[in-house]
């Protein structure tokens, strides 16, 4: 639980927003969504309802800023790590596979809080709005960087496959923390990089 004296009354409202929002990964990933009520996350919190009730009008409205806060952590992620200069195409697809298993994104907490809103049917709708044009962009980014790494390849094929690696990865470390590790997720899909692209990635391997 977050402590109360870090919750005080004159913090400001994005403040407060983010202590809500972790609060919510947090119950979410003790017990899914349908265990997630408003009484458990502001318990979790150190908040009153009549807060989370003032900057969330609903528990849907709460979970959705939730799923889009997570979304917008990990895209900021590989965007910046993209960003930085002197990097060529196969860097930059680096980055997204490294991004992809940062600790600060690829945590138990935050997978079981993906997976949650994978699982629950009510939720996969909140989930395609909130969250597929940034699924969308990471894709066509990936295919776009494979088209300047090599032109002999079928660039869309590699970045559909990279997304079913790290879906896939994501949910075995999840189920199985002790047999995956995210260093060996990582080596992995950059062992299948190498295999597409037989002059980049070895030194990833």
């Amino acid at each position: 639980m977050i402590s109360k004296d870090k919750t005080s009354r004159t913090a400001a409202p994005e403040v407060r927003r983010k202590q809500l929002i972790d609060a919510t990964v947090t119950c979410i990933s003790k017990h899914g969504i349908s265990g997630t009520t408003l009484t458990a996350v502001t318990k979790e919190a150190g908040l009153s309802l009549g807060l989370v009730n003032f900057h969330f009008k609903s528990k849907d409205a709460l979970l959705t800023a939730t799923l889009n806060a997570l979304a917008e952590e990990h895209r900021a992620l590989w965007m910046t790590a993209m960003g930085q200069g002197g990097l060529d195409a196969a860097d930059k697809l680096a980055a997204i596979v490294n991004a992809q298993f940062h600790p600060r994104v690829c945590s138990r907490k935050k997978l079981a809080v993906w997976f949650a809103f994978f699982g629950e049917t009510t939720h996969r709708k909140s989930y395609r709005d909130s969250t597929a044009h940034i699924d969308t962009e990471r894709q066509e980014t990936s295919a776009r960087l494979c088209r300047e790494i090599s032109a002999d390849v079928d660039a869309d094929q590699i970045a559909a496959t990279l997304e079913g690696l790290f879906d896939g990865f994501w949910l075995n470390m999840l189920m199985y923390p002790a047999r995956f590790r995210r260093q060996d997720a990582a080596q992995a899909v950059f062992a299948y990089l190498h295999a597409q692209f037989p002059s980049h990635f070895a030194d990833r391997v």
